[in-house]
């Protein structure tokens, strides 16, 4: 089975009912919070090397982590420090994972145009012109699949490890059982 390495998994949930970035920016050292140019605030963390976007509504967005330990790591670490700075929020919120992008390589090349052949158009999207990847879409999982003929592939739109796992094994034996993976 090939490696698979997780790349990025983003995750939201929700501090409370509202939050006062302007006062959070001033207590968060190097946190940045231009609401002309963008709705929420952003703080940046060296450990896990993380970005959590806040915004007013209390919905939070990290991204970066590359586990859920370092997703819940980093939430909590802001939590706490919102907390110091006076505001009342939730400190154990319902974290959701919204998507994890994931990469993975196959061991050897691999003829794409062949490939988009023998999966069907249904399903595959391939214009070498456009984009040097071949575009997989798996139904169960529910992700997509970006092929290149380095045989390198990157697995985006699952919620958890496992549908990952999942998504490479099935691409992989499909493509031996074709006969175009060697």
């Amino acid at each position: 089975m090939p490696k698979i390495r997780i790349e990025n998994v983003v995750a939201s949930t929700s501090l409370g009912d509202e939050l006062d970035l302007q006062s959070i920016a001033l207590g968060l050292d190097g946190a940045e919070y231009e609401p002309e140019q963008f709705p929420g605030l952003i703080y940046r963390l060296k450990q896990p090397k993380t970005a959590i976007l806040l915004f007013r509504s209390g919905k939070v967005v990290c991204t970066g982590a590359k586990s859920m330990k370092e997703v819940e790591d980093s939430i909590r670490t802001v939590s706490q420090q919102i907390k110091k700075g006076g505001q009342k929020i939730n400190l154990h919120p319902r974290i959701e994972v919204q998507n994890i992008v994931a990469s993975s390589d196959l061991g050897s090349e691999i003829n794409l145009n062949a490939i988009a052949v023998t999966l069907g158009l249904d399903r595959v999207e391939y214009e070498p012109e456009q984009f040097p990847g071949l575009v997989c879409r798996i139904d169960e999982p529910r992700v997509v699949v970006l092929l290149f003929g380095s045989g390198k592939l990157v697995c985006t739109g699952a919620r958890k490890p496992s549908d990952v796992e999942l998504a490479v094994n099935k691409i992989t034996e499909e493509l031996r059982g074709a006969g175009l993976l060697r």
